[in-house]
């Protein structure tokens, strides 16, 4: 069991109101059809409640879960076309956050949009944990994201701590990647994009981006889970994880890993701050930021208000 909430984890054992171990996984599944016309909207609600059950019940991993270090997901699926019967173009946005020791306050992992999340579906279609073989576009996708959650979940806990997930979704892209037992062709495990899954993966695996999973440690472990009792430290902590994300951003510039990030974070980092009474570590971060993140410079100029 992940250590981070035992003395919590002890008084609620202790009035007998926990089970012993939970899903890793706790969240929703929304799908919406403005963009496209359907005749049979149970088909729609049974596709989502079949795809949530699939996240939130599949053993994803070994590591054992308690209801309050759950990572909580919100998936929201856009149908935007439905080419044939069965058939299904789609965009999705994912949205993951963690738990902060000592709060009820869950902060974002991960924040990421796929424009190419199509798939077949029907009420017969068989939902399988995908780590050996390919079953079908849809299991892969929901396989794919959940190992990605995993694993950021797991790197904010103890440095490059989720690389066995990210292996697994790796397995999981290059055989759907190769996959031509259906006639779900999905760019989206290849690298004829610049904005895709296949690239989120790379980043976050890349020998030479290492300071971008490092950062992640350091950031929430050493940052926002000791900040409601030492905020200085926890602040220091920060910034020298938004350091290190700097220095990988000069080897390589505006990945979709560093987009996720910011998008993820630009708020809470702004909130953060602005509590500090330390002008000239604001003007570092301001600094910082302006060079690393400046599509969200209107939010961190705030920090000196």
């Amino acid at each position: 069991m992940r250590k981070l909430f035992a003395p919590i984890l002890f008084l609620l054992l202790l009035v007998g109101t926990l089970p012993s171990q939970a899903q890793a996984l706790r969240g929703t599944v929304v799908i919406t059809t403005e963009n496209a016309v359907v005749v049979d909207q149970s088909l729609i609600r049974d596709m989502g409640n079949a795809m949530q059950n699939y996240l939130n019940t599949n053993p994803w991993t070994r590591q054992t879960y308690q209801p309050i270090e759950s990572v909580q997901y919100r998936m929201f699926v856009g149908i935007t076309a439905i080419p044939q019967n069965g058939s299904y173009q789609a965009t999705m946005r994912l949205i993951a956050t963690r738990p902060v020791y000592g709060t009820g306050y869950e902060t974002n992992l991960l924040n990421i949009n796929d424009r190419s999340f199509n798939f077949n579906y029907t009420p017969q279609t068989v939902f399988a944990p995908t780590t050996n073989s390919f079953e079908n576009n849809l299991s892969s996708l929901l396989s794919f994201y959940a190992y990605m959650m995993l694993g950021t979940d797991q790197d904010t806990f103890a440095r490059l701590g989720g690389s066995t997930y990210y292996d697994q979704a790796r397995v999981i892209l290059q055989y759907s990647a190769g996959q031509s037992t259906t006639n779900e062709t999905d760019e989206g495990w290849t690298d004829s994009g610049s904005r895709n899954r296949y690239w989120l993966l790379n980043n976050l695996t890349d020998p030479q981006l290492e300071a971008f999973r490092t950062a992640l440690y350091a950031y929430y472990r050493q940052g926002m889970d000791i900040f409601i009792e030492k905020p200085d430290e926890a602040r220091t902590s920060i910034l020298a994880a938004l350091t290190g994300i700097q220095k990988a951003n000069v080897i390589r510039p505006n990945t979709l890993f560093l987009r996720a990030f910011f998008d993820a974070k630009a708020d809470e980092i702004t909130n953060i701050f602005r509590t500090s009474t330390d002008a000239q570590q604001k003007q570092q971060l301001l600094a910082l930021l302006t060079d690393v993140d400046p599509g969200n410079l209107a939010k961190y100029q705030t920090i000196n208000r």
